[in-house]
């Protein structure tokens, strides 16, 4: 089946373009992994209407029913190729199904580097995070662990500073710090460990603290995550020619969220901006403005 617009990636980005896509009565299917970092987060905190929060996987069902509503077809899939044709789009999933649109949005997002300790999932968005702009508020005046790597996890802690003086980083990778960054942490009197975690302690959605390999034991109710090197999962852009920053985020017009390739849109952590789920909604719904105006004009 063809259709007007192809949307691959279902997480706040792409359902917000699909909803906005499906008032404007164009035909759309949504191609997704149901992999996204927005199903793991347990609690936003940080949305209007929802002061108490609200998991991903709850807003993430409503945003689809109501795309459904709408007429928006979402397909379980994970997208692997992407290529031109004469009057759109060709996509391929690992299963070797094809779908073809006349416009395509690319909303696959950011997948984060987390260590390897399942007892972190229940607890995110909780008393686990990730982004010191969407949760910095939830831990003020508490004291935090942060587990990170290297820089990547020292600046997490001090930006932390701005809510809690009581932080200790846990280098868990044991990654080279640089002369400047430990510097710092000394002055915000950040408590710095260089040692590897052997394992977590949580009850539930409570993070309760870690064990260290030495046989230390560190006690916190909040932990903050940072252990740099995410992965931008800008692939089928680059398959498609559309310019990417040097940090493989693609780039957009500030406006239309257009990419450089023809009738491509990009939308969501995918591009380089605050990764908020305001942002991304936002992101989708302009990029679908435009999507519609590029439908009719043609």
């Amino acid at each position: 089946m063809r259709y007007d617009c192809l949307i691959v990636g279902g997480g706040f980005a792409g359902l917000q373009a699909a909803i906005q896509l499906g008032r404007y009565r164009h035909s759309v299917a949504v191609i997704d992994a149901a992999e996204g970092r927005s199903t793991i987060c347990r609690s936003y905190h940080n949305l209007i209407g929802f002061p108490n929060g609200i998991s991903g996987s709850e807003l993430l069902a409503a945003g689809q029913l109501q795309a459904e509503q709408l007429g928006v077809r979402f397909i379980k899939a994970t997208a692997s190729q992407a290529q031109p044709t004469a009057d759109g789009f060709h996509i391929v999933s690992t299963d070797k199904q094809s779908y073809y649109g006349k416009r395509l949005l690319i909303a696959t997002g950011v997948k984060d580097r987390l260590p390897d300790f399942p007892e972190l999932y229940p607890c995110m968005g909780i008393s686990v995070f990730i982004c010191p702009d969407c949760d910095g508020y939830e831990i003020t005046n508490q004291p935090t662990l942060v587990i990170g790597s290297g820089d990547a996890g020292a600046r997490m802690a001090l930006t932390l500073t701005h809510w809690t003086s009581e932080l200790i980083y846990i280098n868990h990778e044991q990654s080279p710090l640089s002369e400047d960054v430990h510097s710092q942490l000394t002055s915000k009197k950040i408590s710095y460990v260089s040692e590897p975690i052997r394992s977590v302690l949580t009850d539930q959605s409570q993070f309760l603290g870690i064990h260290m390999e030495d046989g230390l034991t560190i006690l916190r109710k909040h932990c903050f995550v940072a252990m740099g090197g995410n992965h931008v999962q800008s692939d089928l852009a680059i398959q498609l020619q559309a310019k990417v920053a040097d940090n493989n985020h693609i780039i957009v017009n500030p406006r239309t969220k257009q990419t450089s390739a023809p009738y491509v849109w990009a939308a969501g952590d995918v591009t380089a901006h605050s990764e908020m789920v305001t942002i991304a909604m936002g992101d989708g719904s302009q990029a679908a403005i435009w999507m519609h105006k590029s439908l009719i004009s043609t």
